[in-house]
C-alpha cells in the first residue's frame, strides 16, 4: 500500500511559478511510475505528466511542454512537479499518482487528495 500526500499548491498570478511536491509512504516507492493529473471544474481528469520508477524517463502533455518539470527524489521517497509560466487556464485541482508510468490514469493505483491551483490573469 502507498500513502499519497501533495502539497505545494496555492493561488499564484498568470507567469508566476509554483512547485508541487508528493510525498509517497512505503519502501517500494522507486518501482512505481508517478503521474501528475489535473482536473478543472466541469472538465474531465488530464494527463499532465509522468516519471518512470527510476527518474530515466518523463512524459508531458503537450499543454505543459517546456513549462512544466517532473522530477523525483527517490531517497526522499518524493515526486515534484515545477510549473512555470503559469497560465488561468492551469487552474485545476493537481492529483498525484503511483502505478505504471503511463498518460493514461487508469494504469494507476494510488492517489493523493489533490492540492489546488489557481492562476488568476
Amino acid at each position: 500500500q502507498v500513502q499519497l500526500v501533495e502539497s505545494g499548491g496555492g493561488l499564484v498570478q498568470a507567469g508566476g511559478s509554483l512547485r508541487l511536491s508528493c510525498a509517497a509512504s512505503g519502501r517500494t516507492f522507486s518501482g512505481y511510475g508517478m503521474g501528475w493529473f489535473r482536473q478543472a471544474p466541469g472538465k474531465e481528469r488530464e494527463f499532465v505528466a509522468a516519471i518512470s520508477g527510476g527518474g530515466t524517463f518523463t512524459i508531458s502533455a503537450d499543454s505543459v511542454k517546456g513549462r512544466f518539470t517532473i522530477s523525483r527524489d527517490n531517497a526522499k521517497n518524493t515526486v515534484y512537479l515545477q510549473m512555470n509560466s503559469l497560465k488561468p487556464e492551469d487552474t485545476a485541482v493537481y492529483y498525484c499518482a503511483g502505478g505504471r508510468y503511463s498518460r493514461d490514469w487508469r494504469e494507476y493505483n494510488y492517489w493523493g487528495q489533490g492540492t489546488q491551483v489557481t492562476v488568476s490573469s
